[in-house]
């Protein structure tokens, strides 16, 4: 079993008028609960969970939920500041019906005081934009004496789109 705090992350990808989209490939990768990454090129000190992979994937139902199980990531140094951290993070891609349309984003967690000085959230303007990416705590679907919830909807274009890393020009 992994190491740290069990959660439930859900949530629906929608399109620009509400309405969820079925079929969407949604992707998901994270640091484990010590904040480190598993791939070749980590460097931060910080242990590997052998239990925990950091990926996952699945497809939205019919009416654009998706849901998955994994565990709080843990912050970690960000190397291009004396002493820039980044807060607790799920990075998530979204692909439509081909992997040419892919759309990245970062969602971080409710209540975290560290997403307001991570150096790479201070980089975006927009304030709702930012608070688009916080998951709400979700006590209403936690699992009891289990895991807590997270609920983060995507919403992939128009006015109240999610912000996306790989459209700077604008959603």
């Amino acid at each position: 079993m992994a190491i740290g705090e069990r959660i439930l992350v859900h949530g629906r990808v929608l399109d620009e008028r509400g309405r969820g989209v079925p079929g969407a490939l949604v992707e998901f990768w994270q640091a484990n609960a010590g904040g480190r990454y598993r791939h070749k090129k980590e460097s931060y000190l910080a242990a590997l969970d052998p239990n925990f992979g950091g990926f996952g994937r699945t497809i939205t139902d019919d009416e654009g939920n998706y849901v998955f199980r994994t565990i709080r990531p843990g912050a970690y140094p960000w190397p291009n500041g004396v002493n820039d951290w980044r807060p607790a993070h799920i990075h998530f891609s979204v692909f439509g019906h081909g992997f040419a349309q892919r759309l990245i984003t970062q969602m971080y967690f409710e209540g975290d005081p560290m997403i307001w000085i991570c150096p790479i959230v201070k980089t975006i303007p927009d304030e709702e934009a930012i608070r688009g990416l916080i998951a709400a705590l979700d006590m209403n679907n936690n699992i009891p004496h289990d895991m807590r919830a997270y609920k983060f909807d995507i919403v992939l274009r128009g006015r109240r789109s999610t912000l996306f890393e790989n459209r700077k020009e604008g959603n």
